[in-house]
């Protein structure tokens, strides 16, 4: 992976890409076939995007050719194959305006003032830039990052200790199943609360969960935080609050909390783009937006018969990889090729040939 040096002009590239997680880093793949190198550009400071930043450990199984992986091991798996095409990555920032100019190029400017010419733009911002949506106690925001967690980043670090996980979605489930197992990462106790007793998770972890509070091997409470207590400048313990009005004591060592995520489109709603619903129109022959030279591709797009997969998400890439084409090579008239037979492919990739018999 190249980072940006600093540079006084603007950047002149064909292509720029606005996301790093791993439909952007296929993207540059796609491009990178054909000869069109990408600037990244992504406001986390590290590439991988939503799998990395939230479930780093959570496996996936619905990777073509891959039976499982975790969201950090695609993210390295993508980030080495895109090794040959030397893509420029530019992280810790976000893309604050873009400017069409006279000449057909747009002009991309950055939180951290970054500037670009591009010929083409590549929206692959997942949701868009995403936050946790937040536990709303008096003060317990001061116990962020120490002992309040909205995502799991170092497993290790739970491990062993008296773990509350705070929700009902799949991240609460899977998360609970996870460090009340017999793994590396088994906490001393796992204490599940939700506001009541229904979840919006498969129901094979509803289940388990069920039968793990049955063999006393985690806990389930009903009810919200209404309080906290303190020892000695640390957590040490919750109040929750049940329906029927009565609060009982839930002691904490570690306190992961997931409400899912708040997205915003930011500054992209300012783009003059077609929009629905918080996601961009494209076409399907292509995956251009409303403005010609700005594709999108992920869930930041939708389209009829839209699926919020990775694997979707690849399918788009190359799609819109081709549909750049016209605009980055005019003159060209650039043809579908094969990785498995195609000399000038193999030469771009770095690898030999093979010789049939």
């Amino acid at each position: 992976m190249t980072l940006a040096k600093p540079s006084d002009g603007p950047i002149e590239t064909d292509a720029v890409i606005v996301g790093a997680g791993p439909v952007g880093l296929f993207q540059v793949f796609e491009l990178g076939l054909l000869e069109i190198k990408a600037h990244v550009i992504d406001s986390l400071a590290y590439p991988g995007g939503q799998p990395v930043e939230l479930y780093p450990d959570k496996p996936i199984y619905d990777i073509p050719a891959i039976t499982v992986c975790t969201g950090k091991e695609l993210a390295d798996r993508l980030l080495e194959q895109i090794k040959p095409f030397g893509a420029t990555f530019h992280l810790g920032q976000e893309v604050t305006t873009v400017q069409p100019q006279d000449d057909g190029r747009f002009l991309v400017a950055t939180s951290k003032g970054t500037r670009f010419l591009t010929k083409t733009i590549f929206i692959a911002a997942g949701v868009g830039a995403f936050q946790p949506r937040l536990l709303k106690v008096d003060g317990l925001e001061k116990f962020n990052d120490t002992q309040l967690f909205y995502s799991v980043k170092e497993p290790g670090r739970l491990a062993g200790q008296h773990l509350v996980i705070i929700g009902g979605g799949d991240s609460a489930l899977d998360w609970s199943l996870n460090f009340a197992g017999d793994g590396a990462h088994r906490a001393k106790s796992v204490t599940l609360i939700h506001r009541r007793d229904g979840f919006q998770a498969a129901p094979a972890s509803v289940a388990r969960m069920r039968e793990l509070c049955e063999r006393h091997e985690m806990q389930f409470v009903v009810g919200q935080v209404t309080g906290f207590e303190e020892t000695a400048g640390r957590l040490s313990a919750l109040n929750v609050t049940g329906p029927d009005d009565e609060t009982r004591t839930v002691p904490v060592d570690m306190l992961l909390v997931f409400f899912g995520l708040s997205p915003r489109l930011g500054p992209i709603a300012e783009w003059g783009l077609d929009i629905e619903r918080r996601q961009l129109r494209v076409d399907t022959e292509k995956f251009s937006t409303s403005v010609p030279g700005i594709f999108a591709v992920g869930d930041i797009n939708t389209y009829p018969g839209k699926k919020k997969l990775i694997l979707s998400g690849f399918h788009e890439c190359a799609l819109a990889a081709f549909g750049s084409t016209p605009i980055i090579f005019p003159d060209k008239k650039v043809m579908l090729q094969y990785t498995t037979t195609s000399p000038k492919l193999h030469k771009v990739l770095g690898v030999e040939s093979p010789v049939f018999d």
